[in-house]
């Protein structure tokens, strides 16, 4: 983490020494996977085209199109993965290259948008003027291509949030962990163990369950152990009716926490887990991967539209099907492109990425009896945030007090502590 001094004293920012790659987890391997699909969208989307134009299919035509579009957005998207990876130590670039993947996003998603409409345009042409299918081998290529479709799906993976169309309008608070409240039962007592924090830093919470309990709940510690395998321990205290932890719990919510009784008896663990959704997910998204994600998935969903298109007109007479289902698969390929552009289009626009993460940093530090003057954060890359903080305080407190304070938001990569002094009163 970074700290300017402003108006107080403190040692050099070098002294402190901080690092300006943002790129995301599993940077490389996603790249490596981008360029597999890129490969294999490349021979169907010319099996696609040339098959449609031969049969007289606007709709496989389309959708051929569209995946000579989305295997050059791929190619983006491997480029700016690439890009990004040699560029990562380039000082040229202020806060690293951990957006370049956002700017591929959103580059794709324009290109998105302009297919769909490219899409409904050519099939109100079929509309006015139909033309002859040759239904066998049409849909014989059209299956054919929801096939390549969905192994692209599986080579991209499946363990990345799409974000087409799954958005929701109302933030989560803490409802972004797995943090409701779990029972740890002894032979002797049960208690209940939960992370609070609505609206506040989050701390752990523990109550005595039942009869009164035969030891001080607050003389009670909990370990966490992470994935990685860091442990911490925590000290509670009472604050009024509740037990609180002292030490505030660190981003991510993922750990197995173990109540132990004083002299370190272990009284039960519990599991607790991140759920990646809401603006946590938000935070973390991989916005390149995302646009890639989402071109191919877009082309399987016009996949199954032709196809039952086909399909109808082959069986039922309904030739109006088949461009049917093409203005069809062209609403649904804009409105995830409407997606892709607003999500992208704030990153790049440093659009706060995360309300609530805003509110539990002012919290921390007016929590010590100072006021945040001034606070922007915003996203450098996929799990990375930025952050300036200006603190009015009457303490002789510096820029280390404050990154210290912040610290348990891992999130924070880059942090500017400006610190501005008040007469006391």
């Amino acid at each position: 983490m970074h700290a300017n001094p402003g108006h107080a004293p403190s040692a050099p920012a070098e002294a402190h020494g901080h690092s300006h790659i943002f790129l995301g987890e599993g940077h490389d391997r996603n790249e490596r996977r981008t360029w597999a699909v890129i490969a294999l969208c490349g021979v169907m989307m010319a099996a696609e085209i040339v098959g449609g134009m031969l049969f007289g299919s606007i709709a496989l035509v389309a959708d051929g199109l569209h995946m000579s579009t989305h295997a050059g957005a791929l190619l983006l998207a491997a480029m700016a993965y690439r890009y990004a990876r040699r560029h990562a130590d380039d000082d040229r670039f202020t806060f690293g290259t951990g957006k370049f993947g956002d700017l591929a996003g959103f580059t794709s998603a324009i290109v998105l948008a302009m297919i769909a409409l490219l899409i409904a345009y050519e099939a109100v042409l079929r509309l006015i003027e139909p033309v002859a299918i040759d239904y066998n081998e049409t849909i014989a290529i059209a299956v054919l291509g929801l096939g390549v479709n969905l192994a692209s799906v599986w080579l991209l993976g499946s363990d990345h949030d799409h974000g087409h169309g799954h958005h929701h309008g109302h933030e989560h608070g803490h409802e972004d962990h797995d943090d409701a409240a779990r029972t740890i039962v002894t032979p002797t007592e049960t208690f209940g163990l939960e992370i609070h924090e609505d609206g506040v830093p989050p701390r752990f919470r523990l109550t005595a369950q039942g009869a009164e309990s035969l030891a001080p709940v607050e003389a009670m510690t909990i370990e966490t152990v992470r994935p990685d395998g860091t442990r911490q321990t925590f000290a509670m205290t009472r604050k009024g009716d509740v037990v609180e932890s002292i030490e505030m719990i660190p981003e991510p919510h993922a750990f197995e926490a173990t109540l132990c009784f004083p002299g370190s008896e272990r009284a039960g663990s519990v599991t607790f887990e991140e759920h990646a959704h809401g603006h946590h997910g938000a935070m973390h998204r991989d916005n390149n991967m995302r646009a890639a994600v989402v071109h191919v998935v877009a082309d399987a969903a016009v996949s199954v539209l032709v196809i039952g298109g086909l399909l109808l007109a082959r069986f039922l007479g309904w030739t109006w099907m088949d461009p049917v289902a093409a203005i069809i698969g062209s609403v649904v390929i804009a409105s995830w492109a409407y997606t892709l552009v607003r999500d992208t289009g704030g990153v790049l626009l440093d659009m706060q990425p995360d309300q609530g993460l805003v509110r539990k940093v002012r919290s921390v530090i007016e929590e010590q009896g100072d006021r945040v003057a001034d606070l922007h954060v915003w996203r450098l890359g996929p799990g990375h945030l930025g952050a300036i903080v200006s603190v009015a305080t009457a303490q002789a407190r510096g820029p280390d007090f404050y990154r210290h304070l912040l610290a348990p938001f891992g999130n924070l990569s880059h942090l500017t502590v400006e610190i501005r002094m008040v007469p006391r009163g």
